[in-house]
């Protein structure tokens, strides 16, 4: 099965996307993209050695030249891209797929990934499949060793945090990378931090320990680490560590929802100005809320990362993401990034003598419940088109799918761009208010 989306291309290594097949995206993205260099990058998927080394010869002897990161996160490559003279770049991860899966991001010049429209483009070019020019000269390929280590000292260097506060703290952290990209950068990461660094999960080795996404039910292990080494907290990612959740000094996942609460916390304490915050239609009205008491503004976006950046350049936000534990700052590049992630909500504990576990009851507190239906046997539009009869009196919103709201909750259906199934997701002040919007719509099905 080969999966394509504005999120790029997923798909069985084994039968589907092969190095083969990897070698018909390189040509597509050579024919795509204007002249100038491409940095690459993979996660820890072992499959990703052979992908990445079939689409670089084949870039090479089209004539183009490319920076090789090796095994880094997928903002690291965003980073490289928006710090150099590189016309785009690729990304070989299929994020928080299982291992037998793999993919492809494509990353354009100003280092967000690529729209729709260009995402359509990329793909015809792939079906049409024409054979390219061969360059006169080949290109080259050399190694970045560096890309980490750049990628940190600008997440160390940003103005909106005060590292001298955060070091002061001495923090103690452990860290589960999950086995994927982020292994070698998230543990450097935090000791650039000052932080004393418990690592779990931190073998590149692309041997997923847990589930890949960092979801609570997956973080066992590291709430027991962190309460055994008496941790002010606990940070996991998943395999190409885009994605930060948390768990408090008492072992307890605050959920992925939270991440970018924290964070847009310790943010505010920060500036004076009033900004506006974008968000995705799915992400927790926490953030909604802390920001409007603190007198700030919100813009929701359609799901996706692209989308999202979109509405921040829209609006010349500096700050937005995802509920999914996606951070985005304008300051170090438009893309969700684990490190940012990391940098954020340090400094907002750094900020005060309060425990995670304080800060976290501080913040709106609301429940949030994340469930999906398979499609194989169901017509989504009539699945919608009950559902719209049977939520009458709430706010609909149609820019993503379809999103019912009230005052205190609301229930948002959508397509998945890398699954073939139907995403629910419903939020209220308690878990069983979501759990029952949910419930009626299964009922429907």
């Amino acid at each position: 099965m080969i999966i394509r989306s504005i999120s790029g291309v997923r798909g069985l290594t084994e039968t589907h996307l092969t190095p083969k097949l990897s070698i018909t995206y390189a040509k597509a993205l050579h024919a795509f993209l204007p002249e100038g260099v491409i940095i690459a990058g993979r996660d820890s998927r072992p499959s990703g050695d052979t992908i990445l080394s079939a689409m670089t010869a084949e870039l090479i002897r089209l004539g183009r030249s490319i920076v090789q990161c090796g095994i880094v996160p997928t903002p690291t490559v965003q980073f490289m891209v928006h710090n150099t003279e590189a016309i785009g770049g690729f990304i070989v991860t299929a994020s928080h797929n299982p291992i037998e899966w793999n993919g492809l991001k494509f990353v354009r010049g100003d280092s967000t990934f690529f729209h729709t429209d260009e995402c359509e483009k990329l793909f015809k070019i792939v079906d049409e499949d024409e054979e390219s020019v061969t360059s006169s000269e080949s290109g080259m390929a050399w190694e970045e060793k560096n890309a980490i280590q750049k990628h940190i000292i600008s997440c160390v260097s940003l103005k909106c945090i005060s590292l001298n506060q955060i070091r002061n703290k001495k923090f103690k952290i452990v860290i589960d990378a999950v086995n994927g990209a982020g292994s070698l950068a998230l543990p450097a990461m935090l000791e650039s931090l000052g932080c004393q660094v418990i690592e779990l999960n931190c073998e590149p080795n692309g041997i997923f320990n847990r589930g890949t996404e960092p979801l609570p039910e997956h973080l066992a292990d590291l709430s027991h680490a962190v309460i055994e080494h008496g941790a002010d907290a606990g940070f996991a990612v998943d395999p190409d560590a885009d994605r930060l959740a948390i768990v408090d000094e008492n072992g307890i996942p605050l959920g992925e929802e939270y991440t970018i609460v924290v964070a847009v916390d310790g943010y505010l304490n920060n500036i004076e100005e009033e900004e506006t915050f974008v968000i995705n239609l799915s992400t927790s009205m926490a953030l909604e809320t802390l920001i409007h008491q603190r007198q700030g503004k919100v813009e929701r976006s359609a799901v996706g990362e692209i989308n999202v950046v979109k509405k921040m350049n829209e609006l010349n936000s500096n700050l937005g993401g995802e509920g999914n534990g996606g951070v985005i700052l304008r300051e170090s590049h438009l893309g969700r990034d684990s490190l940012v992630g990391v940098t954020l909500v340090l400094n907002r504990m750094a900020q005060s003598d309060e425990s995670l576990s304080q800060i976290h009851a501080a913040l709106p507190q609301f429940k949030i419940i994340k469930d999906k239906i398979s499609l194989k046997d169901i017509d989504p539009e009539l699945l919608i088109s009950k559902v719209e009869g049977l939520f009458k009196d709430a706010e609909k919103t149609t820019i993503d799918g379809i999103k019912f709201t009230w005052k205190d909750k609301w229930v948002h259906l959508r397509k998945s761009n890398t699954e073939p199934i139907m995403r629910i997701y419903a939020e209220a002040s308690s878990p069983n208010s979501a759990l029952d919007l949910i419930n009626c719509i299964k009922e429907l099905t």
